[in-house]
C-alpha cells in the first residue's frame, strides 16, 4: 500500500477532491482508473468534463507521442508552428465552418478555462467602453478575480479576500411555472434603472458547477434580445457544457438566435487533460491591440496536436451520432432509476452526457456519492450539494453504459433504503 501521508506532509489543505476519493491512481484508459492497490474504479468524474474522450485515448496519444519524438517545440509563447496551424485550420474545417460560424476568430490565452473567461470580460469592456456585467446565480466562471466575481460559490468568493466589482448577478432560469427572468432582466436594465448598462451577458447554457441547471431554448433566446436592446455582447462559457458533453460540439447550437459574440473553451478541448483554452471571437468583436492581452503559455504546441487530433472524432459520423445516443441512453437510466426511489427522493438533472440526480437533501447525495466510491464508481457532487453529477466519457459504449447504470442504480437504491431505516 503507498504511504499517502507524503500528501499531507508536503501538499497545501486547498485541495479537494482527493478527499473524496482518497486513492492513489496510477493507471487510466477509457472511463477506468487503476489506484497502486490494482482497483479499477469507472471513471464518472472525467476530470471535471476534461476528458470528453475518456483517458490516454490511444489515437491522440498516438499522435503527441510522435510528435515529441520528432523534436517539435512545446512551448512557442504565440509564435506561428505548424502544430498551431493545423490545429487553426482543422478546428475551422470541422467546427466553425459546418455550424456557420466561419466569421469567428480563436484566441489563446492561456492554460486554463479562467483565462478565457477573463478575456471575454475584458474584450467585451473593451469593445463597448462600459464595465458592469450581468451574470447568474448558480454559475461557475473560474477562480481568478475578474471570473470569480461572476462566480456565485460562497467557498470561492470568501476566498478573494477583496471586493469583487463590476458583475451584477440575476436569477438564471427557473423553468416553466416560474417568472420570466430574461424578461425581468431587461426590465431592470431600463434606462431609468440604477443597474449600470453592462458591457456583457455571461452564462452557461447549462450549470454545471452550479447543480446541473439547464436553461431554456426560449429563456436564452430571450437574453439575446436583452442583449441586442441594451448594447452588451453575449458571453457563452462552453467550458465543461461544451466539446460535445450536451449531444453536439457547441451546447448552444439547438439556439441559433443566440448567435454569442464570445465563446469560452477549455477542459476536453486538447482531448486529453493536457491545458488549453480558447477564445472564440466574432471577427467584427476582435478589436485587440497586438499584445494588448498576453500570457507566456499561449503557444502549448502538444496541446495543439493533442486538439487537432481529438477532431478526427468529429469527422467521423458514427461519434456524432453516437454522443446524443448516449445522452438519451443516460437519461433514459435515471428516469428509470428514480422510478426505483421513494417519491420526492430524487429527480433527473441536467441534459446529454452531463446528467444526474437532484436528491431531496445533500446529506443523502453525500451518502450516495461515497457509496459509489466504495463501489468503484467515481462521481462528484454539485450545486448545494444536493446533485449528483454524472460525466462519462463520450467514447463510452451503450453497454458499457448501460452496465455502468444498473450498479449506479443498484447503489443508490441500497443507500436510500439503509438512510430511510436508520
Amino acid at each position: 500500500m503507498m504511504d499517502q501521508t507524503v500528501f499531507e506532509r508536503h501538499e497545501s489543505k486547498v485541495r479537494s477532491y482527493c478527499r473524496s476519493f482518497p486513492a492513489v491512481f496510477e493507471r487510466a484508459s477509457g472511463h477506468y482508473l487503476w489506484d497502486t492497490e490494482g482497483r479499477r474504479y469507472v471513471d464518472l468524474l472525467s476530470g471535471a468534463g476534461s476528458l470528453n474522450y475518456g483517458h490516454n485515448p490511444a489515437r491522440i496519444v498516438e499522435r503527441v507521442t510522435e510528435y515529441l519524438a520528432g523534436g517539435g517545440p512545446v512551448q512557442s509563447l504565440d509564435l506561428h508552428t505548424t502544430a498551431k496551424a493545423e490545429f487553426l485550420r482543422r478546428f475551422s474545417a470541422e467546427v466553425l465552418a459546418p455550424k456557420g460560424f466561419g466569421d469567428y476568430v480563436m484566441q489563446f490565452p492561456g492554460p486554463a478555462g479562467t483565462l478565457a473567461v477573463e478575456a471575454a470580460l475584458k474584450l467585451a469592456r473593451k469593445v463597448t467602453g462600459r464595465a458592469n456585467v450581468i451574470a447568474f446565480r448558480g454559475g461557475f466562471h473560474g477562480a481568478s478575480l475578474g471570473s470569480l466575481a461572476a462566480t456565485t460559490s460562497p467557498l470561492l468568493r470568501r476566498a478573494a479576500g477583496t471586493i469583487l466589482p463590476s458583475v451584477t448577478l440575476v436569477d438564471y432560469d427557473n423553468g416553466p411555472g416560474h417568472p420570466d427572468t430574461a424578461a425581468e432582466l431587461l426590465h431592470m436594465l431600463r434606462p431609468t434603472s440604477r443597474v449600470a448598462p453592462p458591457a456583457a451577458i455571461l452564462l452557461e447554457t447549462v450549470q454545471g458547477e452550479g447543480g446541473l441547471n439547464v436553461a431554456s431554448r426560449a429563456w436564452l433566446a430571450g437574453i439575446r434580445r436583452v442583449a441586442d436592446a441594451v448594447g452588451a455582447l453575449v458571453i457563452v462559457d462552453d467550458i465543461q457544457a461544451g466539446c460535445g458533453r450536451t449531444g453536439t460540439f457547441f451546447s448552444f447550437e439547438h439556439v441559433p438566435e443566440l448567435r454569442p459574440d464570445l465563446v469560452c473553451l477549455s477542459k476536453s478541448l486538447s482531448g486529453m487533460g493536457l491545458p488549453m483554452a480558447m477564445l472564440l471571437v466574432r471577427r467584427d468583436r476582435d478589436q485587440w491591440e497586438p499584445g494588448e492581452h498576453n500570457g507566456t503559455f499561449r503557444g502549448q504546441n502538444l496541446a495543439f496536436v493533442a486538439g487537432t487530433a481529438a477532431l478526427d472524432y468529429w469527422a467521423d459520423p458514427a461519434f456524432v451520432a453516437h454522443v446524443p445516443e448516449l445522452g438519451v441512453a443516460i437519461r433514459e437510466s435515471l428516469r428509470d432509476l428514480v422510478a426505483r426511489l421513494p417519491e420526492g427522493m430524487a429527480t433527473t438533472a441536467g441534459r446529454g452526457t452531463m446528467s444526474g440526480l437532484r436528491f431531496a437533501s445533500a446529506q443523502l447525495a453525500e451518502q450516495v456519492r461515497a457509496a459509489l466510491f466504495r463501489a468503484s464508481i467515481i462521481a462528484e457532487t454539485s450545486g448545494d450539494g444536493r446533485v449528483l453529477k454524472l460525466l462519462p466519457p463520450l467514447t463510452m459504449s451503450l453497454s458499457e453504459w448501460a452496465e455502468t447504470a444498473g450498479r449506479i442504480s443498484d447503489t443508490v437504491v441500497e443507500t436510500a433504503l439503509v438512510g430511510m431505516a436508520a
